[in-house]
């Protein structure tokens, strides 16, 4: 059976990266994880004499409610890769102590005297592929409103439970990275009823086309928008506002606050290996979302930091 996680790179590309990540908010509100496990240009053995373009590396990143966000990064020599191959289900991914499977994940990092591991396992009802553009690159969602159970462990600090938080898991590729993006991922818990989920992207294209789409699954049934309109400039606020219309006059507002003391910023290598450019994610996110259907009261769904909000350019 496909899957939305199976490989698509061969060990023998020379540019290209792909990466399986995880969002996960703790469901106490404590705060939310990213986890990143990331293969880049394993043909020229990934960025060769750089000490942060090893070939294969695993990410760990904390946002603690209302603190800075510390990232742990490991790179890991090609030779200690355990890969599917390309198109193989079930999917996996073994280096050292970390793992990615369908539905679950290990780790264990030792950075800078900071040790985290984590053993994280996790259910969805909802996977959708964003973009795919063949071999320029593509986003895909393999648990959209994934929900997690297990450990966590920071420096002697446990995080556990079942369930231990809420989020996505997502599968990204590409040749190069887009010169701008801006991508967010919210999860709206409903009370009794069915979770909602919002994702929506914008990048730059060939051209000087723009790729614009968000997916809504709401009570159970996917909504998919193009005609994604923006208002604002993220890039002095941090705030993402965008509306759509659907079928039907089916519409959606949505307001993402990325803003605050959980705003990160890291630096991630070109393909090309020509230097790096800047990645903003707040994974702490709040989010309002205004949905208008025919023949039914408007809904308004919020989350305090159940969002992710990313750009870059």
């Amino acid at each position: 059976m496909a899957t939305l996680n199976e490989v698509f790179s061969s060990l023998s590309v020379r540019r290209r990266y792909e990466v399986w990540f995880l969002r996960m908010g703790l469901a106490d509100g404590s705060g939310a994880w990213w986890f990143r496990y990331l293969v880049m240009n394993p043909g020229r053995d990934g960025c060769a004499g750089n000490p942060q373009g090893m070939p294969v590396q695993v990410w760990a990143t904390w946002f603690p409610a209302g603190g800075r966000p510390h990232s742990f990064i490991q790179g890991f020599p090609l030779p200690g890769l355990d890969i599917s191959s390309r198109g193989q289900a079930p999917f996996h991914f073994r280096i050292g102590s970390n793992q990615i499977e369908e539905d679950s994940c290990r780790g264990a990092l030792d950075v800078d005297g900071h040790i985290v591991s984590w053993n994280l396992r996790y259910r969805s009802a909802f996977h959708v592929t964003l973009s795919n553009k063949g071999w320029i690159g593509f986003s895909r969602t393999p648990h959209s409103d994934a929900v997690f159970s297990g450990e966590i462990m920071l420096d002697g600090r446990t995080f556990a439970g079942d369930a231990l938080g809420f989020g996505v898991q997502g599968h990204n590729c590409g040749f190069r990275h887009r010169n701008f993006w801006t991508w967010t991922h919210a999860y709206f818990p409903r009370a009794g009823r069915p979770t909602t989920t919002l994702e929506a992207l914008v990048y730059e294209m060939p051209f000087g086309l723009v790729f614009r789409k968000a997916v809504l699954w709401h009570d159970g049934l996917q909504h998919i928008f193009r005609d994604l309109r923006e208002t604002g400039d993220i890039r002095k606020t941090m705030h993402w506002t965008f509306c759509c219309a659907g079928r039907e006059e089916f519409q959606i507002e949505a307001v993402i606050d990325g803003s605050g003391p959980s705003l990160h910023r890291l630096p991630y290598l070109k393909t090309d290996c020509s230097g790096s450019f800047e990645v903003v994610n707040n994974s702490l996110a709040s989010a309002t979302l205004a949905i208008k259907s025919p023949g039914a009261a408007a809904e308004r769904l919020e989350t305090a930091n159940g969002a992710v909000l990313e750009r870059v350019g």
